[in-house]
């Protein structure tokens, strides 16, 4: 679809105010447009401002505290479970983080387990924060349940991202961001809005037959997992989906699979609660608590280098290293602006008539 190339500054002073509007407090209304920016700059459009509606609808009805007061409930030398009090998980997931690094430094690794959280943006923005403190990072959370289990037919986990980070010393890190689905939710919905099929292999209909139409899937349909069938692996992203809502979920006290609550209007409330909220979880590792700093970056470069020299399969131009595509794509963007497609532009304009903040 066409687009209009927006400034990163414009659509940052735009959701800032539009947090502040619902009296989040200004530093963690200028946490939680970073978040959302970061996605938006590494071409990761789905989780940026086109997420924006969602939670100004949440907030606009109550269902997200706009003023929580994040806590640690239990806690240990390295390790910690938070309460993140329902509030914007794009300011819970930022404060819980920051205990997992600072734990980490101290202790030389840091865990952290939270509940009573909402959806957190990308899992990459958290790991790109350890590695600005020379630490390894994770980052994953569960959400509502979108996908099926292998040789299932009805939702029964979350989309259950997965990110971890490795620095380098003159070569660019090392950055895993993934779904253990086969696609990200954001992509159907942003197939959807712009009226185009979704690959085979992404989702099934409401009688878990394959499908390639976004509303099919949307309307009662699941996504897969990664892999999407058992000839493809699927039994392995099912595994790792199920690994995420336990380390997220079970471990904090929060809700894990059928039972994770929306972070949208229009998903499904489940029918009962086995928690709190939505889980995360964090981790930091101290490079320096199991090797020389300088020789792990070294080492990494050395990793970056050898793969990029790898022969290229025909008609490629050879192997990516993970946070090539996103790296590049801040590259561009920063210079040239974000492209925003017309139904994610009358989103913000829709925001911009309920609540009279200005929006070009």
């Amino acid at each position: 679809m066409p687009a209009t190339v927006f400034a990163p500054e414009a659509l940052f002073d735009f959701s800032v105010r539009v947090f502040r509007h619902f009296d989040v407090p200004d530093p963690d209304a200028r946490t939680a447009a970073t978040v959302l920016q970061s996605a938006d700059l590494r071409g990761i459009d789905s989780h940026g401002v086109a997420r924006l509606h969602s939670y100004f609808d949440m907030l606009r009805l109550g269902r997200i505290n706009p003023k929580a007061d994040v806590k640690i409930v239990r806690e240990t030398a390295s390790t910690a479970t938070v309460d993140g009090d329902n509030g914007l998980g794009l300011v819970v997931g930022p404060k819980a983080n920051a205990i997992a690094m600072d734990k980490a430094l101290a202790a030389g690794s840091g865990w952290v387990s939270v509940r009573n959280s909402n959806h957190y943006g990308i899992a990459g923005w958290y790991v790109l924060e350890a590695l600005k403190r020379d630490l390894i990072g994770w980052s994953m959370t569960n959400t509502t349940k979108l996908v099926t289990p292998l040789w299932g037919a009805e939702r029964m986990l979350g989309t259950n991202p997965i990110a971890i980070a490795f620095p380098g010393e003159r070569e660019p890190p090392i950055v895993i961001d993934m779904a253990t689905c086969a696609v990200a939710y954001g992509k159907i919905e942003m197939a959807r809005r712009a009226g185009s099929p979704i690959p085979l292999g992404w989702a099934t209909d409401r009688n878990g037959a394959p499908t390639t139409d976004p509303n099919e899937m949307v309307e009662g349909g699941a996504l897969l997992p990664l892999g999407s069938d058992r000839e493809r692996g699927g039994h392995k992203g099912y595994g790792l989906a199920l690994m995420v809502d336990v380390l997220t979920a079970v471990l904090s006290g929060a809700n894990w699979g059928p039972f994770v609550p929306p972070f949208a209007l229009r998903q499904e409330i489940p029918t009962r609660s086995v928690g709190k909220g939505i889980g995360h979880f964090f981790g930091a590792l101290r490079i320096d608590a199991f090797i020389e700093t300088a020789e792990f970056k070294r080492q990494i470069d050395e990793v970056v280098r050898t793969l990029r020299g790898t022969r290229p399969a025909p008609g490629t131009h050879g192997p990516l290293i993970p946070g090539d595509p996103e790296r590049e794509a801040e590259a561009v963007r920063r210079k040239e602006g974000i492209p925003l497609i017309e139904p994610v532009v009358e989103e913000l304009r829709d925001i911009s008539r309920q609540s009279g903040i200005p929006f070009a």
